[in-house]
């Protein structure tokens, strides 16, 4: 990516895709939802990070990459969610990636610098912020279980009237499935609780991060009466997760 002049379309959704990814292996860790020595600390964005050295978990989160990033350029992305769920694949966590895209280009023009966005050279450093802060989130957010059952799966959440543009060879599995609802943000009840992290405008596409610790993980906790369930909503779960 240029270091030179204001964001392209592409390099917006290239460095956002990018960033996910790297976020959602430092997630994995910070939260312990796999053993720390699966993990290798490394070094992005001029801070330290941490990455997945399990194949089959690498492959998983880099091909639902290349799908959301897909989903990206087309403009047709609301959120991308990181759940963390228990044994019973109760939703106790969720890690919310909230993209706006700001501008509508045609094709021929997303590598074209877009007046008024941010310089390329300064994505980095917000992405860095974003990093910092995440890899401190453990602060802001209550326990969870440690019975060495909790797994994750990723989310996407298109923009409504939207449906997956992928289309799988005849012979292989739709990359898509319907969302448990209770992992989606709108299947959320109103007792959990929201924490912001951070958030950059790009003048391109804009990115937002949260995370939201579920009414049943802080039931658990407290002793909260039953939350409510939230009605259906259109949200597509990634296929393969481990």
């Amino acid at each position: 990516m240029s270091s030179q002049g204001t964001l392209t379309f592409n390099q917006a959704v290239l460095g956002i895709s990018e960033f996910i990814e790297v976020a959602i292996h430092t997630i994995l860790y910070v939260r312990q939802v796999y053993p720390a020595d699966l993990f290798v600390r490394r070094k992005k964005y001029e801070t330290p990070v941490y990455q997945s050295r399990h194949p089959g978990l690498n492959e998983y989160i880099a091909g639902a990459m290349k799908a959301i990033g897909d989903e990206l350029v087309l403009g047709n992305v609301e959120k991308v969610v990181v759940v963390i769920k228990d044994k019973d694949e109760v939703a106790l966590e969720r890690f919310i990636f909230s993209i706006q895209t700001m501008i509508a280009i045609e094709s021929f023009n997303k590598d074209t610098s877009v007046e008024g966005a941010m310089a390329t050279a300064a994505l980095g450093q917000y992405f860095r912020s974003f990093m910092v802060k995440l890899s401190m989130i453990e602060s802001q957010l209550a326990e969870l279980p440690r019975d060495g059952e909790n797994t994750f799966a990723i989310i996407l959440e298109l923009q409504d009237g939207k449906a997956p543009s992928a289309i799988p060879d005849k012979d292989d599995p739709p990359p898509w499935l319907p969302a448990v609802t209770q992992h989606t943000t709108s299947g959320a009840s109103e007792k959990s609780e929201l924490h912001m992290v951070r958030a950059v405008d790009t003048g391109v596409v804009n990115l937002s991060l949260a995370v939201q610790e579920s009414a049943d993980k802080l039931r658990t906790l407290a002793n909260l009466e039953p939350a409510s369930t939230s009605e259906q909503v259109a949200a597509q779960e990634i296929l393969g997760k481990p």
